[in-house]
């Protein structure tokens, strides 16, 4: 059989799987498994997980996974988290759609506290959407907010998908993370652009505090500023060592954790189930992202073996006569394509195997494509019909918001994703600058 046709059929059974319900590590993991052991026979297909597994072993920057996962988690459950939208709401306020702006404020660092979406999602809408609806802001600019919000958190650094896409790609994760700083910033500032564009257009979108509200001692308003900005300071006493180059990128995980546990302690939160809970989400978390890379590199593997990606290179290239930037941009449009019925793990993991080594194969930078993937995964979360964050926002949500609402949301804020995406692919020194300044290439 042709190596096109095993190729075909490996991706055809995997997804064939996938629609059944079976869990994305077990579906490509089995599909990699057996497709080695028909190839290679039994000491190759056994061979295959086996280095796979040691592979993932060896992988010392992977021990940053737990660590960052269980310092936003331990900042959540203590409700750190909470004293930002109190910061947030008290200094904000006073704006014309103040507290939408402070929400984006809340979602970048809760990004950076946690690294995954789904906390941000569930702290906006939560903490900050009740609040933003009992004060008269349009449903619909809110809740597009929080999803639009939500989902820098797998930009923005510590990201949890770049480490899982570092691995894949086999680029290191710290310069993975710098990338995604200003491209992750940059992208929160035209976000709040819209909102001051929008409530200066039509101020009912977004009212200000009432004055009672407002009145607030100056000693309060100070206190509530330091409270909300701790999160802030763990963050700085995590990374600046790490891009002065003082610390690796293990120890400052390890150092950011710390942190926020002692943080916890401190202000006296860190208690049994705060800590349990803590402990629990970050093993259940951090073996279903083991699981998947390890599934992920044993597909990787077959199809080095096959020689796939340089077939399909030829293909795009020799036989359709594809510009290198025509094959990148249907790459792109193939993520969200598939981004309306898979999360980002699986996007990556089902796709990488062909579209890393071609990317590299044409030419481009792996790490400047680690953060195109990324923001593309962003718009793919909040594209109809089955956007990851349209559904995480229906769960989460009071009854008052739709499912209708909820996808009129999105459109504004889908644009403007659109649009951080071609200026990052026009201009790559968004994403490559600080990674090649903090080392020095």
């Amino acid at each position: 059989m042709p190596y096109e046709m095993i190729a075909i059929l490996m991706f055809s059974s995997m997804m064939l799987m996938l629609l059944t319900g079976q869990r994305v590590f077990g579906a490509i993991g089995f599909v990699a498994v057996i497709a080695a052991l028909f190839l290679w026979g039994d000491r190759g297909g056994y061979d295959l997980g086996f280095s796979a597994a040691m592979k993932l072993m060896k992988w010392y920057p992977l021990l940053t996974l737990p660590m960052f996962i269980f310092m936003g988690y331990v900042l959540s459950e203590s409700k750190i988290a909470d004293d930002l939208y109190k910061m947030f709401h008290v200094w904000m306020g006073g704006l014309r759609g103040g507290l939408a702006i402070g929400t984006i404020g809340l979602m970048v660092l809760i990004s950076a506290m946690n690294g995954l979406s789904v906390a941000g999602m569930a702290i906006g809408s939560t903490i900050a959407l009740p609040e933003l609806l009992k004060r008269g802001y349009d449903k619909r600019m809110v809740t597009g907010v929080i999803q639009a919000g939500s989902s820098l958190g797998i930009l923005v650094p510590p990201s949890v998908v770049l480490v899982l896409y570092a691995m894949i790609a086999r680029q290191p994760v710290g310069q993975l993370w710098l990338a995604g700083v200003f491209p992750g910033l940059m992208m929160a500032g035209m976000f709040i652009a819209y909102i001051v564009i929008r409530c200066r257009l039509n101020p009912a979108l977004g009212p200000v505090l009432s004055a009672e509200e407002r009145d607030i001692p100056r000693a309060e308003k100070m206190r509530l500023l330091r409270a909300g900005l701790l999160p802030v300071i763990i963050f700085a006493v995590m990374m600046v060592p790490f891009v002065k180059g003082y610390t690796s990128l293990v120890e400052s995980s390890a150092i950011g954790a710390l942190a926020a546990f002692l943080a916890a302690v401190f202000k006296g939160r860190m208690t049994k189930e705060v800590f349990e809970t803590s402990v629990r989400q970050t093993l259940a978390i951090s073996c279903m992202f083991m699981w998947i890379i390890l599934a992920a590199l044993a597909f990787g593997a077959v199809f080095d073996g096959l020689g796939a990606v340089k077939a399909i290179e030829s293909v795009f290239t020799e036989r359709l006569n594809l510009s290198p930037w025509m094959i990148l941009i249907l790459m792109q449009l193939s993520f969200i394509v598939m981004g309306t019925f898979l999360d980002d793990t699986a996007m990556l993991v089902i796709v990488a195997p062909l579209y890393v080594p071609l990317v590299g194969a044409l030419g481009f930078d792996l790490i400047w494509y680690g953060i195109l993937y990324t923001i593309t995964t962003q718009i793919a979360y909040m594209t109809p019909p089955f956007g990851y964050n349209l559904f995480l926002m229906r769960a989460m949500a009071p009854p008052e918001i739709t499912l209708k609402d909820i996808y009129g949301s999105i459109a504004p804020f889908v644009l403007v994703m659109v649009f951080a995406l071609i200026l990052v692919m026009t201009f790559p020194q968004i994403a490559t600058w600080l990674p090649d300044y903090v080392y020095g290439k």
